[in-house]
């Protein structure tokens, strides 16, 4: 079983990266396309296998609630693939290389709790597609860079999260405000590797809007409301107690995340996937200031997502201009408009408040984004081809 979980995908991936009828290879082929309707009680896939490969969900809602689709582990915890944010009546197409294996589906009604789950198998297959040996050395040396990357990563946020703990616990309140979101840049370029471990990420990095009844918070943004509770009412601000309790919680969970990332392996479709699913966290956290509620260090974020995306295209660009030289074109162009609206809301060594942005900045923010979620949703398909 440990050969399969390192072998399988590991990022989380929202994506609209394929088209169901773009694939070719007959009846193979057709299995590997499966349908999947989200309803407001139901989660109804086409089959309940299909042969190893490049697997299509085509997911549709039909529903009167926004709604996610997830391809998990057979733990049901590990994600393997994910689209979300998948409104009423829309569909949208997940694409993920998936070994042979058991697997859970999942529909996300609301967006919130367990989902709608079903067991899903990956049979063993023999036709999946074959790769030159030149190619071969491309997607070896995006795996490789790529989990480097990740080690890295972590190793940074792990150093700077016992920095903020001890700042924290000893009430030094001003360092450790300043070094929120320096710690928080490193989990939010890895953000999508985190949110495949379904236990760590509600526990690190929950957000008190999103808490389901009954759900303990704590995490990042706890400690944040506590460092900034002027938009709070009638906060009463926690004890030395608590405050000991919740840093060295925050701490154990971030030595446990690096733990145990640095054992995993990355397909090329993983990293395409994660990339896309960096760029629609800004899309539906950062670039509307939900993220980061009481601090407003929302850019600090926003930056680390589009860091993380663009490191994940450019480990797969090598591949990506051999199938679509125009699409690896038109992203690094995409990636670099959208830098250069970033760069412009610097200051020193962060960013400017969230609060301090114009409407018409938040949209010259917004539109960049979504004219690099476009191209960057066929990162996938392209690898993949």
């Amino acid at each position: 079983m440990t050969v399969l979980l390192l072998a399988t995908p590991f990022l989380a991936a929202c994506t609209e990266n394929a088209d169901a009828g773009d694939s070719a290879g007959g009846a193979t082929t057709d299995a590997r396309k499966l349908t999947v309707d989200s309803s407001s009680d139901a989660c109804t896939l086409s089959a309940t296998e299909a042969p190893a490969g490049t697997l299509t969900f085509d997911v549709t809602n039909s529903g009167d609630q926004v709604t996610e689709f997830y391809l998990l582990g057979e733990d049901g915890l590990r994600i393997v693939a994910e689209v979300e944010n998948v409104g009423p009546s829309i569909s949208r197409a997940l694409t993920v290389n998936a070994p042979a294996g058991s697997y859970v589906t999942a529909c996300k009604p609301g967006m919130t709790g367990e989902g709608i789950r079903a067991d899903f198998t990956v049979t063993a297959s023999d036709e999946e597609p074959a790769v030159s040996e030149d190619e071969a050395q491309l997607v070896d040396d995006a795996q490789k860079n790529y989990a480097a990357y990740v080690q890295d990563q972590s190793a940074q946020l792990l150093e700077k999260t016992k920095e903020f703990v001890e700042d924290y616990k000893a009430g030094d309140d001003e360092a450790a405000r300043a070094l929120y979101p320096v710690a928080r840049t490193h989990w939010e370029r890895i953000e999508t590797v985190a949110e495949s471990f379904g236990d760590l990420d509600p526990m690190m990095d929950a957000r008190e809007a999103d808490l389901e009844p009954g759900q303990e918070w704590t995490g990042w943004h706890l400690i944040e409301k506590d460092l900034w509770p002027q938009r709070a009412e009638d906060y009463t601000p926690l004890t030395d107690q608590e405050r000991a309790t919740y840093a060295d919680d925050l701490l154990a969970n971030t030595e446990d995340l690096d733990g145990r990332v640095q054992d995993l392996t990355y397909t090329v479709d993983s990293i395409a996937n994660g990339s896309r699913g960096l760029l629609e966290e800004v899309a539906t956290g950062k670039v509307t200031g939900e993220e980061e509620y009481w601090s407003r260090t929302d850019l600090w974020d926003f930056q680390a997502n589009v860091d993380g995306a663009r490191v994940g295209f450019e480990g797969v660009e090598p591949i990506v201009e051999q199938k679509d030289p125009a699409l690896a074109e038109q992203l690094t162009t995409r990636f670099a408009d959208l830098q250069k609206l970033l760069d412009e809301q610097r200051r020193g060594e962060g960013f400017v408040s969230y609060d301090d942005l114009t409407p018409a900045q938040v949209k010259g923010l917004s539109d960049a984004v979504n004219a690099l979620s476009e191209p960057l949703s066929r990162l996938t398909a392209a690898v993949l081809s």
